[in-house]
């Protein structure tokens, strides 16, 4: 039967032969013309044009709307309004808005909200355009056009008009004072403003003020544009954060409408894996719970004392598709942020804390990986199942751990000899190929804060290191690495979690520092992780174990995520990719799409688009991620300087734990705080900035305060709304090593980096940050 193109004019018979088009006779075109249609006639890509285009009627047009949906269901094409495309590509006309420029100062555009958030347009001026041109910040309107660069982006766009102008604003909190109301600015760099206006706002308020322009004496103008919200409200502390970092934290309603039409997951395309008792082990408040484990011997004879260890994750990819609302905003948020008071996930609570959720005696979807290892911790194989199961129990780390330790309750004491036992000879199958494999085995304790329930600090504390915690963490790492290896072996591109070895310049810098503390660093090739961890092992136990833990975590690259593959050199692996948390990072859920395309496990795995775009999704993935830490950080400052306000003047005892040349930066183990010690306060001398010994060296006495001492400080001033506190040195400078002082004595005049005693002090909000 012969087949009319639309749009070409031609006929070609089924075989591939063109033959003259003389009849208008109906016929159901295949995927692949409907496809390059849609491609070819953006601007006719309704349902209604398309059945016009092919001359459906009737019951052709049920058909035709039956395969479209199929063809959104694959993830071949998205529905903008009432139009389709082909995900990755943009409509003839389309929103931008600017956010950078090229390295020819051209303007570089993405879709808004709505559109492919990966793509980038070069903007071109419109022909005839008079007026201003626009800048970074600004939306506009553009007619877009494929591009004939190929080292530039896919499209270039016209401008046709600019829909709104760049507007500076200003995050802060309204105060009153004698001559009206202020805004105390959030970000420390920034100035006071009078406000004019105050738009419904009150004092105590979190707002977004707009200045109304430099001003030649006095402060600054400005007026309230909007309100976020009460200070006096619980939550609010992370809310600056939030603000201020631009973190996503409103679902869009079609995001929302997405996750609550969703539908269970049933047994079709599934291993039914319901019997198998894997149970979740998650800290004691979780909310939601999307790893479970299992293991038991291996019953093969080949595999003398081997284990065979499970791990199964949620299977996010089954709810989430490529193109969605939920994906979209999935990718936009990059990771769930976790404040003290609050989580601002990735996905709707309809996903991550129900359908995603593998809850105790409830039927989940999941994606699992059966690992068998020998008994020296080496793995031999695996597979991975896409399967129905079924927790058996739901049990938290000190719950898991009391267990083991002899301590059992009633959900806990009939699992032990056949679950939890198992469990913990598997762990210590693994950590024995943990061990040989010497992993990069830094001891930084990690605080928690605890919070009242007016939302305030109560109290901070370091959770005991469990080894119930290590148990899920080696299990993870164990099933990231065999989802890395699955991929390559069926060379399916991937996002990996890579972390490269510490650039050539801090490998010097840290043997510098060494060699001020008595040790040395070998010269030569690229280090290991067991290089690391011998130079830790010496100093454990002594004065200096707590210094060159932070030193050596200082010199580490930052861990990202991008579609080569460079190791993982923390971990010590060739190669390794997040697979085990997709309700909370995008990259796991790119990591089970490729999983899903790879091991032919469904129709909803990577598509095409998404296999061109794994490197910017890798980019703006690990942006989120260095954002979701910041805006962290900032909670945590901030919380600290607020519990911390009503105790200026007294004294503390801090640790060093960062040496700049205007100061130090002290941290209150008590409370995880870090401020500021201006130099000014430091000494009746000149002091010298040692950068190799991490050290601020007086130069008449040759004493000095490094990084890591002990000291006596009396917090001289707090910031609240910046996060900041300014001490004052209290104990008297230690005379330093020999080695120190002979290296301050053969500097030059030149090199030598002095700080007088006469220099202004620093306030909190002009400089005390602490050190990152």
């Amino acid at each position: 039967m012969a087949r009319k193109i639309p749009g070409t004019g031609k006929r070609k018979a089924s075989k591939g032969a063109a033959v003259p088009a003389g009849s208008s006779a109906a016929y159901r075109p295949n995927r692949d013309d409907l496809l390059r249609f849609i491609a070819e006639n953006p601007d006719q890509s309704g349902k209604r044009e398309i059945a016009k285009a092919f001359n459906l009627k009737g019951e052709d047009r049920v058909w035709l709307k039956d395969m479209l949906r199929d063809l959104q269901d694959d993830g071949v094409l998205q529905k903008r309004a009432k139009r389709l495309s082909r995900p990755g590509t943009l409509p003839p006309v389309a929103v931008l808005d600017i956010v950078s420029r090229d390295g020819d100062g051209g303007l570089i555009g993405k879709p808004v909200e709505g559109e492919d958030d990966l793509i980038r347009v070069a903007i071109r001026a419109g022909r005839g355009d008079k007026g201003p041109a626009p800048g970074v910040g600004q939306r506009i309107l553009a007619k877009i056009f494929p591009s004939k660069d190929p080292d530039g982006p896919p499209y270039t766009g016209r401008i046709v008009k600019v829909l709104e102008r760049r507007r500076e604003t200003m995050l802060g909190v309204v105060r009153k004072a004698r001559d009206g109301w202020r805004l105390d600015p959030v970000e420390r760099r920034q100035p006071e403003l009078i406000l004019d206006d105050l738009n419904g706002a009150e004092v105590g308020d979190l707002v977004e003020a707009e200045p109304a322009g430099n001003v030649r004496y006095g402060l600054p103008r400005g007026r309230v544009v909007t309100v976020v919200g009460s200070l006096a409200s619980e939550k609010a502390v992370s809310m600056i954060a939030i603000h201020a970092h631009e973190i996503p934290h409103v679902f869009s309603a079609a995001t929302l409408a997405e996750a609550e039409e969703a539908e269970h997951a049933t047994l079709a395309g599934r291993e039914d894996w319901r019997d198998l008792p894997l149970i979740t082990i998650d800290p004691a408040d979780a909310k939601d719970h999307d790893d479970a484990v299992h293991a038991v011997p291996d019953p093969d004879e080949a595999n003398p004392s081997g284990v065979i260890a499970t791990v199964a994750i949620a299977d996010v990819a089954a709810y989430v598709r490529p193109g969605s609302a939920l994906d979209r905003e999935a990718l936009e948020r990059g990771n769930s942020v976790y404040f003290p008071d609050r989580v601002v996930p990735m996905l709707p609570e309809r996903i991550s804390n129900d359908l995603c959720s593998l809850r105790e005696g409830e039927d989940r979807p999941a994606m699992a990986v059966r690992m068998v290892f020998a008994s020296d911790g080496r793995k031999i194989r695996h597979s991975f199942h896409r399967i129905l199961m079924r927790s058996h129990a739901k049990l938290s780390y000190q719950q898991a751990q009391a267990a083991i330790d002899g301590a059992t309750d009633d959900k806990t004491r009939p699992l032990l000899a056949t679950v939890l036992r198992p469990l913990w000879d598997a762990y210590a199958t693994l950590k024995r190929g943990r061990d040989k494999r010497q992993p990069l085995e830094l001891d930084l304790p990690e605080r928690k804060i605890l919070l009242t329930p007016e939302g305030t600090v109560d109290r901070v504390v370091v959770p005991p290191r469990l080894d119930a915690h290590k148990l899920i963490e080696e299990f993870m790492i164990q099933a990231n690495v065999a989802a890395a290896e699955t991929l390559e072996n069926k060379r399916q591109p991937l996002i990996y979690r890579r972390h490269d070895a510490p650039s050539l310049a801090k490998q010097e810098s840290l043997r510098e520092f060494l060699q001020t503390i008595g040790h040395s660093l070998a010269h030569g090739a690229q280090m290991k992780p067991g290089q690391f961890n011998q130079i830790l092992s010496r100093v454990e136990g002594t004065e200096h174990e707590t210094l060159v833990n932070q030193v050596v975590l200082r010199s580490q690259s930052q861990a990202e995520y991008g579609p080569e593959n460079i190791g993982h050199f923390g971990l010590n692996l060739r190669r390794y990719a997040h697979f085990t948390s997709p309700i909370r990072r995008y990259a796991d859920l790119i990591v089970h799409r490729a999983l899903i395309t790879a091991l032919g496990l469904g129709s909803d795995g990577l598509t095409g688009g998404e296999v061109e775009r794994l490197g910017t999704i890798g980019e703006l993935i690990s942006a989120s991620e260095r954002r979701a830490m910041a805006a962290e950080r900032d909670t945590v400052d901030r919380l600290i300087a607020a519990h911390l306000a009503e105790r200026v003047g007294e004294t503390f005892e801090a640790r060093v734990s960062g040496v700049t040349k205007a100061g130090l930066f002290v941290q209150l183990p008590e409370l995880g705080a870090d401020g500021f010690v201006p130099v000014a306060t430091l000494g009746r001398e000149y002091y010298i900035f040692d950068e190799a010994a991490r050290a601020m060296v007086g130069e008449r006495s040759g004493a000095g305060f490094q990084l890591s001492d002990v000291v006596e400080v009396r917090l001289a001033e707090v910031a609240p709304l910046a996060g900041a506190l300014r001490f004052e040195m209290l104990s008297e400078a230690k005379p330093m090593r020999e080695g120190t002082r002979s290296f301050h004595k053969s500097k030059s005049g030149r090199e030598r980096q002095r700080a007088r005693i006469g220099q202004a002090s620093r306030s909190p909000t002009r400089g005390s940050r602490r050190h990152k």
